[in-house]
């Protein structure tokens, strides 16, 4: 899964507003300052075992203890994305300890030129006196503000003289109540400030945890290699369509017309009436030629895509299904060809796919533009239970890697489907255009 996809996943389980989601979110901050300590103790094993490298014991105890650090490094990963929809990408694995005598040894070594090792590290020292200290803030408040709000009303002719809360003196009963009051305050305050703080924290856990550049490059390079061999798979099933389509259509009939016409001159000198019919047969078969080359050249590029954009020729599909499509299109003018292309032959593929396999009546194609992304989304109101790793969503995967395009497929079994598609891409006109259609 690219990261793109893993931030998609995480913006569809981001937590829902409201009072549910503030109480969660304070939780959340409580437990991530709790849990620095965890952070620290780990921390502290690590740098334990360092220091005892010298006297060999290091050997044997650094890689246990750099193993419990990323597991705790990839809770925290894992919780930035689950809770605020931060994808923290994850560094390479650590080295695993190499077979013989030495292992121990060598898989030492090979964590200390770790990259990552010494990203959880870092992260371990700065945690406790940062991010744990921040998410501690919305705590503090609440508890304090429930001691002024539901304590100091009981409790302060107890207390006697001196008796402050904050910067108000509580000898009296208006000092009470003001008391009273501004505990209500930090509660609500410390509320408030909780989801915005878990933010806080994990952008800060993220310039933290983040792979190195050096894995991000090497991943970079991975993915657009494989893009590349996608792309070179891609076209030579494409060329080797077109070349079977070509032999087996306009070329067979264009071989049937020349026969047909050295029949015909031959029949002109003695008999007429056989000449005759004989063009007209090869009038037909000229008129297939063309319909097989133009049905080619539609599998291609579709002149309707090349004359009037990617909105216009989805239209012309819903236009074509015997489903009830109804498309919404917004798209600022123009986009870059290749990427109208993919989009329009990815459409193709799940409209081809709901009419095929998901029984709906009804299908719903959105196309928008914003922020540099091209997003397509298509449901239907089908049985669901779609495949993600079927042959037709994987080639579809296939033709929009190469973009950094991206297939999140939700479909339950029961239904409803939706596939959403994004396509990073810049339109080529200022100008916005938004229809509607229904096909």
């Amino acid at each position: 899964m690219t990261m793109r996809q893993v931030d998609m996943a995480a913006r569809d389980n981001r937590r829902r507003p409201g009072i549910r989601g503030v109480l969660a979110d304070f939780g959340r901050c409580q437990q991530l300052s709790l849990t620095g300590l965890a952070v620290s103790g780990a921390g502290s094993l690590v740098i334990g075992a360092l220091l005892l490298l010298p006297v060999g014991a290091g050997f044997l105890l650094l890689p246990p203890a750099a193993a419990v650090l990323r597991r705790m490094s990839d809770r925290y990963r894992c919780r930035a994305a689950r809770w605020t929809g931060t994808v923290v990408s994850p560094p390479r694995p650590l080295p695993p300890r190499p077979a013989g005598v030495g292992g121990r040894r060598r898989q030492t070594l090979a964590l200390l030129g770790d990259a990552g090792f010494w990203h959880d590290l870092r992260w371990a020292w700065a945690e406790p006196w940062t991010g744990a200290l921040l998410a501690s803030v919305p705590p503090a408040l609440v508890w304090y503000g429930l001691f002024g709000a539901a304590v100091q009303p009981f409790v302060w002719r107890l207390l006697g003289d001196g008796n402050w809360y904050a910067f108000v003196l509580v000898d009296s009963t208006p000092g009470m109540l003001a008391a009273l009051l501004l505990g209500l305050g930090f509660t609500a305050g410390g509320l408030r400030l909780a989801p915005a703080v878990l933010r806080l924290h994990a952008r800060w856990s993220g310039r933290l945890l983040a792979a190195p550049y050096t894995t991000e490059l090497v991943r970079r390079i991975e993915h657009l290699a494989g893009s590349r061999a996608d792309v070179l798979d891609v076209q030579a099933a494409e060329l080797r369509r077109i070349e079977r389509d070509l032999h087996d259509g306009a070329q067979a009939r264009l071989v049937a017309l020349g026969m047909t016409l050295d029949e015909a001159t031959r029949l002109l000198d003695h008999d007429l009436p056989a000449a005759r019919a004989l063009l007209h047969e090869v009038r037909a078969t000229s008129e297939r030629a063309l319909q097989d080359l133009r049905e080619l050249v539609h599998g291609v590029l579709p002149p309707v895509l090349a004359d009037r954009g990617l909105g216009d020729a989805v239209r012309s599909l819903a236009l074509d299904s015997h489903l009830d499509v109804h498309v919404a299109a917004a798209l600022p003018g123009r986009l870059p060809a290749p990427v109208e292309s993919a989009g329009y032959f990815a459409v193709a593929e799940l409209l081809a796919n709901a009419a095929k396999h998901s029984g709906a009546p009804e299908v719903r194609i959105r196309l928008g533009h914003t922020a540099g992304v091209l997003r397509v989304t298509v449901a239907d109101d089908g049985r669901g239970g779609a495949d993600p790793d079927g042959s037709g969503l994987r080639g579809l995967r296939r033709r929009i890697a190469p973009f950094d395009g991206t297939l999140v497929l939700h479909s339950p079994r029961g239904g409803p489907t939706t596939a959403t598609l994004e396509i990073p891409c810049a339109s080529s006109l200022p100008k916005t255009s938004s229809s509607s259609g229904t096909g």
